[in-house]
């Protein structure tokens, strides 16, 4: 699962590839905000991801991608 985050006042957005179902990211996301508290995030290699959940401008949660290195035919 691929979780893309806005966030304000940067250019950037954090991109999340987790083992999560969508359904359980999106409960996270909407109890953080609604809490006004951190979201927390457990990336596919056991890395924590926090952000405050007041600075969050969007959120997409979709499929990931597999990513493919070299020529392709």
């Amino acid at each position: 699962m691929e979780i893309k985050i806005g966030v304000q006042y940067s250019a950037r957005e954090l991109v999340v590839e987790s083992d999560e179902s969508a359904e359980a990211v999106q409960k996270q996301v909407a109890d953080a905000i609604a809490a006004g508290s951190l979201l927390s995030l457990t990336d596919r290699k056991g890395k924590h991801v926090f952000v405050a959940a007041d600075k969050i401008t969007y959120v997409e949660i979709g499929a990931g991608s597999d990513r493919k290195v070299g020529f392709l035919n």
